[in-house]
């Protein structure tokens, strides 16, 4: 299937690992350019040359996205670079274990700035170009926005932020053509997932307990399977949703996880 995605600049945020990195080959592999936005060189520049070394297009520009002089220097590069901006993926955050007992309220406002702030930022700064190309919003979110988890307040609250966001944004930007959807993601097994997860014991046992919670073939969904949908809501194939939350999660936010 065409996704008529050739050359389109897609912003990324956090692109160079897990379900960004996933977003950002697609992306390429459909003949689009994704433009990595992140902090850590090293691993952008790995990136980038990654999907560069596949035969494909793929662009970056650095920056601390709590920090809004690096996001607008970012955009500017990619405006100077390319003359446009066909999309952006708001994907960067990070499950950081600011809670309610234990936290503070400086925990909790600088979990919001890694997390949902710079959400918002993006778009406002990526707006203009938007505007021009009629491009499309897909943001990143996550089932704790809905489940809960517990001892990440912070990190839920981004995600209902984000959620909400979503939905605001859509109406406000009807005018423009401009779509905004999100994909809510439940149990996918990324660098950060691999970092929490290695904080048990036993982290075998802690896996099982897990994936047998999962409705559907009881397995975390994959980065590819995330990016696929990302895509695809990017394209001209999803030219009349916008305003959706869609869980690609195996079922595991819907569905009775006691199924057996």
């Amino acid at each position: 299937m065409d996704l008529k995605l050739k050359n389109k600049v897609i912003i990324v945020t956090g692109g160079s690992k897990g379900i960004g990195n996933g977003i950002c080959n697609v992306l390429a592999e459909e003949g689009a350019i994704p433009v990595i936005v992140g902090r850590n060189k090293e691993n952008v520049l790995e990136a980038v040359k990654a999907i560069k070394n596949k035969g494909y297009k793929a662009a970056y520009a650095f920056a601390e996205l709590t920090n809004p002089e690096d996001c607008k220097l970012a955009v500017e590069k990619v405006v100077n670079e390319f003359g446009r901006i066909d999309g952006l993926v708001n994907n960067a955050g990070v499950n950081d274990s600011i809670g309610l007992e234990t936290g503070s309220y400086a925990g909790f406002m600088e979990s919001l700035k890694r997390s949902l702030v710079h959400y918002y930022l993006m778009a406002h700064l990526t707006l203009p170009e938007l505007k021009k190309s009629k491009g499309s919003i897909v943001n990143i979110g996550s089932k704790v926005s809905l489940t809960g988890q517990g001892g990440t307040s912070g990190y839920a609250a981004s995600n209902g932020g984000r959620n909400a966001l979503t939905r605001e944004w859509a109406v406000e930007l009807l005018p423009y053509s401009i779509r905004v959807n999100a994909v809510i993601v439940a149990e996918s097994y990324t660098p950060l997932y691999e970092k929490w997860i290695s904080t048990f014991a036993d982290k075998e046992e802690k896996l099982a307990s897990i994936t047998k919670n999962i409705p559907f073939e009881k397995r975390m969904t994959t980065t590819q399977e995330i990016a696929d949908t990302v895509v695809f809501l990017l394209s001209e194939k999803a030219s009349h949703t916008t305003g959706q939350l869609l869980f690609v999660d195996g079922g595991y936010t819907h569905l009775d996880r006691a199924i057996e």
